[in-house]
């Protein structure tokens, strides 16, 4: 089992950044694949990025379409902590991010495990 806490949300403005942390706690922790979700009102919840590592390598990261080039996920495996640094941020980044664990892929469905969610919102 893995408990989820994400934290790092707030408001900013068009163009700023923004650094989400996510701290996992568990002793399997190590097992699973990690992952970020956002969920804006009125949206279906929507996969953002998924990394695959073990201590200092990362073999597989993943991002959604809308958010490559602009979002990077990173793991430490020593503080089981997962983070997603967000740059040049948009209105249309606004959403509930939650942090989730578990099998992997682009769908919802692979994961099992999912934290509370954090709140981002991003002024124009």
């Amino acid at each position: 089992q893995v408990q989820l806490v994400e934290s790092g949300g707030g408001l900013v403005q068009a163009g700023g950044s923004l650094r989400l942390s996510c701290a996992a706690s568990g002793r399997t922790f190590s097992s699973y694949v990690m992952g970020w979700f956002r969920q804006a009102p009125g949206k279906e919840r929507e996969f953002v990025a998924t990394i695959i590592s073990s201590g200092r390598y990362t073999y597989y990261a993943d991002y959604a379409d809308s958010v490559k080039g602009r979002f990077t996920i990173s793991k430490d495996n020593a503080k089981n902590m997962v983070y997603l640094q967000m740059i040049s941020l948009e209105p249309e980044d606004t959403a509930v991010y939650y942090c989730a664990a578990g099998n992997g892929g682009r769908s919802r469905n692979g994961y099992q495990y999912w934290g509370q969610g954090t709140q981002v919102t991003v002024s124009s």
